[in-house]
């Protein structure tokens, strides 16, 4: 019993285990599986990615202030975020990865980067 490439279907030569017959078509099957599938989810992980720097470009340290004004000019979206963390006090934390911030009063926004 003879095997085919995952990829292009061609005929397997080698080890018995082999899924693809060269590492081009590997890369091209993993390529095409591992690809956003709608450019809704595309657009969301760009917007996603853009936060992140955004957040990491204004907060250097680990811990720093900046105004509402300031991330909007950058292109920041309040809107998307990846998770929340609430303190003890009730006050919410919006995260993009490991980058957060909390709004303060008077569109102030405390940066910090979970550790």
């Amino acid at each position: 019993m003879s095997k085919t490439c995952l990829a292009c279907n061609e005929k397997i030569i080698g080890r018995s285990d082999k899924k693809f017959c060269s590492d081009g078509c590997r890369n091209s099957y993993n390529n095409d599986l591992n690809k956003d599938a709608t450019n809704l989810i595309r657009n969301t992980n760009n917007a996603l990615r853009k936060n992140y720097r955004i957040l990491t470009k204004l907060n250097p340290e680990e811990k720093t202030k900046t105004s509402k004004n300031k991330l909007l000019n950058e292109g920041f979206r309040f809107d998307l975020f990846t998770s929340t963390y609430i303190t003890k006090e009730g006050n919410v934390y919006y995260f993009v990865y490991d980058q957060g911030y909390l709004p303060l009063d008077n569109d102030f926004y405390v940066l910090v980067k979970r550790k």
